[in-house]
């Protein structure tokens, strides 16, 4: 029976942590997530509880939500940003380069006119 009552007690525990992780920031109440987590390692039978009832807030299919938070826009990554950088530089070489073979046709055809 003991080790029943650990193993709900345990998961309990485990479902709070994961479901403050996982959570978006905009429906934490109260505390911010670090405290909500810090309260349910240390305090773990209460700190669930009240995550459950008063930490995040519930939104139900009937009703409709007031404001729409936009998604996130995800990091860049160090390679991406490299990459993306690298496109910006070939893309300006080559108008550099479309500018400089334009000009030298302007100076062909000024010297077939003359």
């Amino acid at each position: 029976m003991q080790i029943v009552i650990s193993l709900i007690y345990l998961g309990i525990l485990v479902f709070a942590l994961v479901d403050i992780i996982t959570s978006d920031n905009w429906r934490v109440r109260f505390l911010p997530k670090v405290g909500w987590v810090l309260l349910v390692v240390f305090l773990p039978l209460i700190g669930s509880i009240l995550w459950f009832f008063l930490g995040k807030e519930r939104s139900w299919p009937q009703m409709p939500v007031a404001t729409e938070q936009p998604e996130p826009r995800r990091a860049l990554s160090t390679e991406e940003e490299l990459a993306a950088i690298d496109r910006e530089i070939a893309f300006h070489e080559k108008q550099a380069e479309i500018r400089r073979l334009e000009e030298q046709l302007r100076a062909k055809r000024g010297e077939a006119e003359s």
